[in-house]
């Protein structure tokens, strides 16, 4: 029987079902029905299995929040997602109990030990506090749901916008055959379905936050497939190793950060474990840097395969190590359920060699818009097609390179970070006369978030204090590494700043533009 491994806890697969069964009751008995979003503000742990497969035994969507988030954030996406309730775990309620609405129910769990260790959370913060439902104790309270069947519509995943507000990827029921083309195209890309006769062969492990789109799915998909589930709480580099070799993982998915912090362990500690059962590592989220891939191949062997798309298309491109030796910098080619074009400023479609907007389609999926904003799924088609914020090209064997971004996304460690959400807050900092946030080549992290300001004359604000006015207004991760200070930003005709100049000074002679 297969299980899913946490910390010193191994939970049963079909007692995770089980569970899931009781709280599908529990959920309907709160008036939740088809349709409905049930957020989920929960590190990785298998409460997050639990309620993501309850929530689709009655047809809501499962929504995950970013626990990165302030407590406005989260208040934005359970207004915008029309949440019917909450899951949270202990110690994450505490920064946002002020903001909850009074008529939401909201169900605790106390936040396990390795969740504890891993975060340094005090003891006090990981127990449920008086006067809100524990997980288990509302769970018993209920049978194993027994109504009528109803299509699961999948995970409502918030991912960012244009305008810096996140966007909730709410995509239609898919049909049976999309469902069945969906699984098989992320089964084949997850080097799943080689397993399909004995799943528990699989030892697959989720490092990375599961609100994020690939991890979710990834997780989620190795239960239902029968695959054994191994979660690290948080990405530790030689933690990674040692479970690796602890419970001989089979299959990984990672991002390019979590490459160049294993590359930075010393010597003895890379020799120290037996990783000799991997059988594939997958990877995307953001461009990893052609060294970095190549020693990691030397590594760990050619078991790295690559995917590139987003969570509005799923993955439309796919290559393994050998294919990416022979092109190297690639994302690999177009996968048999999608299709990409690369077009030229007027909307047509570009030859081989020709560089241009990406825009894909994927005829596995169903049709979605963003929750709340039809316009902006309007503003992202190009007559049928998806853009997806990137331009690149095709070389003459059919695989897709990236060259740079049409929109100013900056993608840091695997995380997606819009510069006008920390420009909005910049600007109504005392003293800060105008500026401009970008990202910047970084060799860990992909890119890192650099804030340069021009200062109203006469002030003396300096890094110090523009770090401590952004703190508690954006989510940590957004808070620029690097910030400078320039008496004159470069400004085009219209008196916009002229990002681009800026952009070109640190991307010139990094052989790279992503």
């Amino acid at each position: 029987m297969s299980y899913i491994l946490s910390g010193e806890r191994s939970i049963q697969l079909g007692d995770i079902r089980e569970r899931a069964a009781r709280a599908a009751s529990g959920f309907h008995d709160l008036g939740i029905a088809a349709g409905d979003r049930i957020a989920l503000y929960l590190r990785n742990d298998p409460a997050m299995i639990e309620a993501s497969i309850a929530a689709g035994l009655i047809g809501a969507y499962p929504t995950p929040v970013n626990w990165h988030y302030v407590p406005a954030e989260v208040d934005y996406l359970l207004t915008n997602s029309g949440a019917r309730a909450l899951i949270v775990h202990a110690d994450l309620l505490a920064g946002v109990k002020a903001i909850l609405p009074a008529a939401l129910p909201v169900l605790v769990i106390p936040t396990p030990p390795e969740i504890v260790a891993a975060f340094g959370i005090a003891d006090a913060r990981a127990q449920v506090p008086d006067g809100f439902p524990e997980w288990d104790d509302w769970l018993a309270q209920f049978p194993a749901y027994a109504g009528p069947p109803v299509a699961a519509p999948g995970t409502i995943i918030y991912t960012s916008g244009t305008t810096g507000k996140p966007k909730g990827v709410l995509r239609q029921v898919p049909s049976t055959a999309q469902k069945k083309l969906a699984a098989d195209a992320l089964l084949n890309a997850y080097h799943f379905s080689p397993f399909a006769d004995d799943p528990s062969r699989i030892v697959a492990m989720v490092t990375s936050p599961m609100y994020h789109t690939a991890p979710n799915f990834y997780g989620l998909l190795a239960i239902q497939f029968g695959a054994n589930l191994v979660l690290q709480p948080r990405f530790d580099a030689e933690g990674l190793l040692a479970l690796v070799a602890r419970h001989k993982v089979t299959h990984l998915i990672m991002v390019p950060i979590m490459f160049h912090r294993l590359l930075a362990l010393p010597e003895e500690v890379k020799r120290k474990y037996d990783l000799s059962s991997l059988r594939q590592v997958f990877h995307g989220a953001a461009p990893c840097p052609r060294a970095t891939k190549e020693a990691m191949i030397a590594w760990w062997g050619p078991i790295f395969d690559e995917c590139y798309g987003s969570t509005e298309v799923s993955l439309v491109t796919f290559c393994n190590s050998n294919e990416w030796l022979a092109h190297p910098g690639t994302v690999g080619r177009t996968t048999p359920d999608a299709e990409i074009r690369i077009l030229d400023a007027a909307g047509n479609a570009l030859p081989p060699g020709e560089i241009g907007e990406i825009v894909a389609r994927n005829s596995s999926l169903a049709e979605f818009t963003y929750h709340g904003d039809d316009a902006k799924r309007a503003a992202a088609d190009r007559d049928g097609f998806v853009a997806l914020g990137d331009v690149g090209y095709f070389d003459a064997d059919g695989y897709l390179y990236l060259c740079d971004r049409v929109q100013d996304l900056i993608i840091s460690g695997g995380a997606n970070i819009y510069p006008l959400e920390i420009e909005s807050q910049l600007h109504e900092m005392p003293g800060v006369r105008d500026c401009a946030v970008l990202g910047v080549p970084d060799a860990e992290y992909g890119e890192a978030v650099l804030a340069i300001v021009e200062r109203q004359p006469g002030v003396a604000i300096d890094a110090v204090d523009i770090r401590a006015f952004l703190r508690g207004r954006v989510a940590p991760y957004k808070i620029p590494r690097r910030i400078e200070f320039r008496s004159n930003l470069p400004r085009e005709d219209s008196g916009k700043i002229f990002k681009r100049k800026l952009r070109d000074e640190f991307w010139a002679g990094a052989g790279r533009k992503i």
